[in-house]
């Protein structure tokens, strides 16, 4: 037997006689902050206005001032919870309505004063619209007892009809309420999402720039120091002892900074303002390179055509800088060919290496610069390769296309 329906309805009812009261809605006058400061007060006027008119209503039919009074505060009290407590508003109201019934004259058509039917009425309408489901069925449902018991038979069917109309409408009006609500939160989660992913792709961008220059640079200074007592005559044994000390710590550098390249944290960096490198730039790396010890050759034409943007341009920069670097780390001593040739509506770019005839001198895992210049290339679109020759050494290729105007694919 499935008991969940019963355990809702009884915690319903539970919640309806004595639980804890519903939340206060958004206050109806919060857009006006000019009038709803005299909100307050005008309420005030009102209940007082209302209290005096059922007192004046109950010692007209005969009840004693005492009794007038207890039942007129009885009529204005659900009115004074209802802004903060409406579900100790309602109840109150019921309570006021089985009471508040004493020597009604027989021509009345109905057992209460106008205020309190009235005020009833106002107060099931919020009630309504402010509970869940369970509580708003057993909201109702109490609600007819007074009409069953007090209500002359002629007039029952209006008022049910009326109780029904409310809970609809109210039930209507607290589904669009929390549809509103979980629309909103959506809403926020999706921007809050949008900023995370943001802040992700650039702390990405940064560790690839990262790796880009500093890895390029340590790799040409370690390779620079280690080949310098070979390339240099008559170097003291302190000194060729520092060369390799400095070529060491270049090495462990690179680790580090690989290892760290990973768990990337910065939350803000600053703007560039510091103009990026393109192809009119590769020659002045070429020329580091071959001061380092590094033999290239270079096979570029004309970088001042402007058929190349800026965003190709750098890409290509970046691939042909960290190509040099992993030649110089994993193929220490071969020969590099650099070939970067801008076609109508593309540019290609690849860097090779022969056969070397030394061991390598780097020791880190070349994965992070072959994931950043795939990344480069196919950010733009453009296709990415490498792998080893059939002579022995090793090529990085990539395509990178444009529009035959000049901007970006």
């Amino acid at each position: 037997m499935n008991w969940r329906p019963i355990t809702v309805a009884l915690g319903g009812l539970g919640q309806t006689l004595w639980g804890r009261d519903a939340p206060p809605g958004r206050p109806l006058l919060a857009r006006w902050p000019g009038p709803a400061r005299y909100a307050a007060p005008v309420g005030l006027l009102a209940a007082l206005g209302l209290f005096l008119i059922t007192l004046t209503l109950e010692t007209e039919w005969g009840l004693p001032v005492p009794v007038a009074v207890l039942f007129a505060a009885m009529t204005v009290a659900p009115l004074l919870a209802l802004p903060r407590r409406p579900l100790l508003a309602w109840r109150l109201t019921v309570l006021a309505l089985l009471i508040c019934t004493f020597n009604a004259p027989a021509d009345q058509s109905w057992p209460w004063t106008p205020p309190l039917a009235l005020g009833s009425v106002a107060v099931l309408a919020v009630v309504v619209a402010r509970v869940d489901r369970p509580v708003l069925v057993w909201v109702v449902a109490i609600s007819t007892v007074p009409v069953f018991t007090l209500v002359h038979p002629d007039n029952r069917v209006p008022v049910l009809l009326l109780l029904g109309a409310l809970a609809i409408v109210g039930d209507l009006i607290r589904r669009n309420r929390l549809s509103r609500r979980e629309l909103a939160a959506q809403t926020e989660r999706n921007e809050r999402e949008q900023e995370r992913r943001a802040v992700l792709e650039e702390r990405t961008r940064i560790a690839r720039e990262l790796h880009d220059v500093v890895a390029h640079h340590m790799s040409l200074i370690a390779v620079q120091a280690e080949t310098a007592p070979y390339r240099l005559t008559d170097v003291p044994a302190p000194t060729a002892a520092e060369f390799v000390a400095i070529a060491a710590s270049a090495r462990d550098a690179l680790t580090d900074m690989r290892r760290l390249l990973g768990v990337l944290r910065s939350e803000t960096t600053g703007p560039q303002t510091a103009p990026q490198p393109d192809l009119a730039d590769l020659g002045a790396m070429v020329d580091a390179a071959r001061r380092a010890g590094l033999p290239v050759t270079l096979d570029a034409g004309p970088a001042d055509d402007g058929r190349v943007p800026a965003p190709v341009g750098l890409a290509a920069y970046r691939i042909v800088q960290e190509g040099l670097a992993n030649a110089a780390r994993h193929a220490a001593g071969a020969a590099v060919r650099v070939t970067v040739r801008a076609g109508p509506s593309g540019l290609g770019v690849r860097v090779e290496n022969s056969p070397a005839d030394a061991r390598p001198t780097g020791d880190g895992d070349p994965g992070h610069g072959l994931t950043g210049m795939r990344e480069r290339a196919t950010s733009l679109g453009g296709t990415f390769s490498a792998g080893p020759l059939p002579d022995g050494g090793y090529a990085v290729v990539a395509e990178l296309p444009y529009d035959a105007e000049g901007g970006d694919r």
